[in-house]
């Protein structure tokens, strides 16, 4: 399976520009799972730390969920793996998750986070939750922005990860 990892045009405009290196950063996370062992992918980085690849594809999964559909579009859906008693569940319990399960939940999230964008009217839009610290809403250009920092800064982790588990290494 080859995974799309393009690089977004040079010259778009913000939403193309902005979707595309989303996108750009999605097809990383998922390159950087591909071919492995259920076991490789619950692998730990190095004690005490609990990141493992299947644990940052369940994150993200939880990430699209709540910053599209439960902050942006106000939707009442349950957090993906409740962390109600466990802040860092998605990484801590991985030693009996499913890995088709995670990955199903990270495309339906993923799925679900472009058709949001798409049918948002500009990238002004305000989100329907506010922020706890400013009670201020978030416009879809800002969520849009935070969710590309947040897979680069874990696709930076599953480079770690993935040469930990087999050497393979590779630029974005």
């Amino acid at each position: 399976m080859e995974t799309d990892r393009a690089r977004p045009a040079q010259n778009a405009g913000e939403r193309e520009m902005l979707t595309g290196w989303l996108e750009h950063h999605r097809g990383i996370l998922i390159w950087k799972c591909e071919d492995l062992t259920a076991e490789q992918l619950r692998r730990r980085a190095a004690p005490p730390s609990t990141l493992s690849l299947l644990g940052l594809v369940r994150h993200m999964a939880r990430v699209e969920r709540w910053w599209f559909r439960q902050v942006f579009l106000g939707e009442d859906v349950p957090v993906l793996y409740d962390g109600s008693a466990d802040d860092d569940v998605v990484f801590d319990e991985v030693d009996q998750a499913d890995p088709a399960g995670a990955f199903n939940a990270f495309q339906q999230e993923c799925a679900v986070s472009r058709q949001v964008v798409a049918q948002a009217p500009n990238l002004d839009v305000l989100s329907k939750q506010a922020s706890e610290h400013t009670g201020q809403p978030w416009s879809l250009r800002w969520i849009l922005t935070h969710v590309i920092e947040e897979y680069a800064r874990h696709n930076g982790h599953a480079d770690l990860l993935r040469e930990r588990v087999d050497g393979r290494t590779g630029q974005y």
